[in-house]
């Protein structure tokens, strides 16, 4: 697996990019499954893509010896709160933009198409 696991995002950032998903970065999240659900808002630390996991700042557990570490969390439950719009991300809205504008293009037929059609 070699790209970002996707992350839905909350009902505002989805309503105003109009995406259902964009791949995790640096975002801040929320946990919204699990046992860490309903903690505060967090940034991602790093991305284990291997694994298909997230590791979030304030999620970490201590080990044995008493050193802190992160938790993976999968990507499904978790939601981005605010995006961090780099270069690379806005290419990304751009490109979703675009096959969504052909997507609706594409569809039924109208009814002028179809009498010209049939002529």
């Amino acid at each position: 697996m070699k790209f970002n696991p996707f992350v839905t995002p909350d009902q505002k950032l989805r309503q105003k990019y109009n995406v259902r998903s964009m791949p995790i970065r640096k975002d801040d999240v929320q946990v919204v499954q699990g046992h860490d659900k309903g903690q505060q808002i967090g940034k991602v630390v790093q991305v284990y893509r291997k694994k298909y996991g997230i590791y979030i700042e304030p999620v970490q557990q201590e080990k044995a010896n008493g050193a802190t570490v992160h938790v993976g969390i999968h990507p499904s439950k978790v939601v981005i709160t605010r995006l961090t719009l780099d270069k690379d991300c806005k290419k990304i809205l751009k490109r979703k933009a675009k096959s969504r504008q052909v997507g609706k293009e594409k569809g039924k037929y109208k009814e002028e198409t179809i009498e010209k059609m049939q002529e």
